[in-house]
């Protein structure tokens, strides 16, 4: 990026992304003038981006870094389910409300649940307290709300 964009201007941009603890790119989404659907195609695009990351990094037994990736990857869902809907996607409390409303939207209790069990890769990733097989168990959650979150978004797009 540097030489596309001012050395100064992308400065402050990682500066506020490793402030916010977010990658450069989300933040970059975040600040483009793109109408929402143009932004929740980023962050789509994002989304398979880290679920191939996570795929990689689980292949290699790097359970820790795997975890992150695949929490990024819905949350890259949830930060495009909220520009579809117009909703706040920058914090894990936004993250909650996105998730409650796809949860009343779909009428599938287990929404709720499989978001928690992505959580807890998120937190691994810092924490490292899964074993192998408790970790998978939140990885094929992580993989079912991923399914879900996306049929979410299919339905959005046909409206």
């Amino acid at each position: 990026m540097r030489g596309v964009i001012p050395s100064a201007v992308l400065s402050r941009l990682e500066e506020e992304a490793r402030a916010r603890g977010r990658p450069l790119v989300e933040v970059l989404l975040e600040k483009l003038a793109l109408d929402p659907a143009a932004k929740a195609e980023g962050y789509l695009e994002l989304h398979e981006k880290y679920l191939k990351d996570a795929e990689e990094l689980y292949a290699k037994g790097d359970l820790a870094q795997a975890g992150e990736k695949y929490w990024g990857a819905v949350a890259a869902l949830l930060n495009a389910i909220g520009e579809l809907l117009g909703l706040d996607h920058y914090s894990h409390r936004d993250y909650q409300l996105v998730i409650n409303r796809v949860y009343r939207d779909m009428g599938d209790v287990d929404i709720i649940r499989l978001f928690r069990m992505a959580e807890g890769l998120h937190a691994n990733f810092y924490h490292n307290f899964l074993d192998r097989e408790t970790f998978d168990r939140h990885r094929e959650d992580a993989l079912t709300l991923i399914e879900k979150l996306r049929q979410y978004i299919a339905r959005l797009k046909r409206r």
